[in-house]
């Protein structure tokens, strides 16, 4: 079978290789949206191509049980009126069983040869998924078009780039001698088959539907497995267009397309907990809450499951260099589409006493202060703002933030943002509540949105105690430190990354502890209830194949 797709993104894959071993920055996908990078009228066609999906029904010739879902509604106002396939499972599952023999089959080179287009194809509609993403997510439009399309492609690559790695790890032939007595030998013929574990499952979440589930994905995809992808009936788009693309690619390369399909469902109707537990589902990706996490950790049993939760993420503050830098990293951190991210920032630990700036003591309110003060610079231009916090994805964040307001003293309400181009986009300002450390019921739980908790504790000690408890409890997938004093540095670094928890100390220019870049940082360590995996390891590959071996003697 050809290898020509493989020869043609043979520099990419080795790149991509490479950066795995140095862990420094590469990404072969620009994540500027400039005209002189995606053609002079990218954008202008993929708004196009997003407004022409609306109001109507997203085709996919895959089996169907008749009739249609849909329901996508943008956080800036408007219904998508897209509809999709109603899922028929028992067709769908079919359809994988009997796609897979000759994809399995191919060469490693030609499936990953075919997955490394795909992604090529996606990065080419990097517009038009910004456009889902922003519309079905909240995302603003620069966020939306980052992490949706270019940064999503990077961990798409990431996950078959250590397909290959460990697929190519072993010879997939060799010859076997062994001496039996003086004059005798024993030769052998050994082949090595790579033999995928079954139809897998990717369930995607509402507010990353692309970056959160292409790592699974490509992953199952390239190892040999279907994939069925269940996005979250409220942000369908994104991966409609995703499984539209790699079956379209699939199919011009002499491949059944359904090797990938789309299981759209209605929050009225789920599916997931029927699809996850077929017995034909041997891989599971899932990507949302704690408590749905758990329950497919705990019945999905014929599946290997990888998942990635929530936690409950610190900041914890001993010593700083400078007041204003730290105060405006974080405000920014707090605020990147609306809290409403895995990594962000939840509670802020202060010592009561204090805190050294700079050679100068600065009291825990002027502290605090200072962090109520930059959130509020940030958000003092509206049409800044907006593009900052994004919109609200669901009903239930809205809620949540009313809510948190009575846990305790409030240090700055959260308050709505007028968007200009979109009159009725739910925006909303950062929440930051005062709490004392003994409240944790209050604290010690993920409040996920804007919503922030600042804690006075008796030392740093304390604040690292109620952190690694937190951790270990519920998770946690982010932990800011703050510490002038390297030896008091490492030791907290010791002591938080021991507990399964990743640090970034002293962020205070313009990087922030929300980001993960694909190719060198591991997201989610696997090592706490937040996830029981990490983008992008071995282990989080190898379990989707097996070698089967093959003897026959010489």
């Amino acid at each position: 079978m050809s290898h020509a797709l493989f020869d043609t993104h043979k520099k990419t894959l080795d790149d991509a290789r490479a950066a795995i071993k140095s862990r420094d920055f590469w990404s072969p996908y620009a994540e500027i949206p400039s005209g002189k990078i995606y053609g002079e009228t990218a954008k202008k066609d993929g708004l196009a191509a997003f407004e022409a999906r609306r109001n109507k029904r997203f085709d996919i010739d895959q089996p169907s049980a008749g009739g249609t879902v849909g329901g996508e509604c943008s956080p800036y106002g408007f219904a998508l009126n897209i509809t999709y396939p109603a899922c028929d499972l028992d067709g769908i599952i079919t359809a994988a069983q009997g796609a897979m023999p000759g994809w399995r089959d191919a060469d490693i080179e030609v499936r990953t040869g075919v997955c490394l287009e795909i992604l090529h194809r996606l990065n080419k509609r990097s517009f038009e998924i910004a456009a889902a993403v922003m519309h079905t997510t909240g995302q603003g439009f620069m966020m939306a078009f980052q992490a949706g399309g270019p940064h999503a492609q990077d961990r798409g690559l990431e996950a078959v780039t250590y397909a290959y790695e460990e697929m190519t790890r072993h010879p997939r032939e060799a010859t076997w001698t062994k001496r039996v007595s003086k004059t005798d030998s024993i030769t052998i013929t050994k082949k090595y088959r790579i033999v995928p574990r079954g139809i897998a499952a990717v369930v995607g979440c509402s507010t990353f539907p692309t970056w959160n589930s292409y790592p699974g994905l490509f992953a199952s995809l390239v190892t040999g497995n279907a994939v069925i992808v269940k996005p979250h009936p409220g942000a369908v788009l994104p991966l409609a267009i995703t499984v539209e693309i790699a079956r379209s690619v699939l199919a011009e390369n002499g491949f059944d397309a359904n090797l990938v399909t789309l299981s759209a469902d209605s929050g009225d109707a789920p599916i997931t907990k029927e699809l996850v537990c077929r017995p034909e589902i041997g891989i599971v990706d899932y990507t949302g809450s704690s408590e749905f996490g758990e329950w497919v950790e705990d019945n999905a049993r014929q599946a290997v499951v990888f998942t990635e939760k929530a936690g409950v993420n610190a900041t914890i503050v001993d010593s700083l260099d400078d007041l204003k830098a730290f105060s405006g990293n974080l405000a920014f951190s707090l605020s990147l589409y609306s809290g409403q991210m895995c990594t962000a920032p939840q509670n802020v630990f202060i010592p009561k006493s204090g805190v050294d700036v700079g050679g100068e003591h600065k009291s825990f309110d002027e502290v605090a202060g200072a962090i109520v003060k930059a959130v509020d610079w940030l958000h003092s231009d509206a049409s800044r703002a907006v593009e900052i916090l994004g919109a609200i994805q669901s009903d239930a964040t809205l809620k949540r933030i009313g809510a948190a307001a009575g846990d305790g003293e409030v240090l700055r309400q959260s308050e709505s943002v007028a968007h200009a181009q979109f009159p009725e986009a739910r925006v909303r300002t950062p929440l930051i509540v005062k709490v004392d450390a003994d409240r944790q019921d209050v604290f010690m739980r993920e409040m996920f949105g804007p919503i922030t908790y600042i804690i006075p504790t008796e030392s740093t000690d304390h604040a690292l105690a109620l952190t690694i408890a937190a951790a270990q409890r519920h998770g946690a997938i982010s932990c800011g430190l703050y510490a002038v004093d390297a030896p008091k540095r490492d030791k907290a670094l010791d002591a938080l990354t021991a507990s399964g928890i990743p640090v970034s100390a002293n962020f205070c220019g313009p990087i922030y502890v929300n980001q993960n870049a694909a190719f060198s940082d591991f997201h989610v360590t696997g090592a706490n209830p937040a996830g029981n995996a990490t983008f992008c390891d071995a282990a989080f590959v190898a379990p989707r194949f097996r070698i089967v071996e093959s003897r026959i003697p010489a």
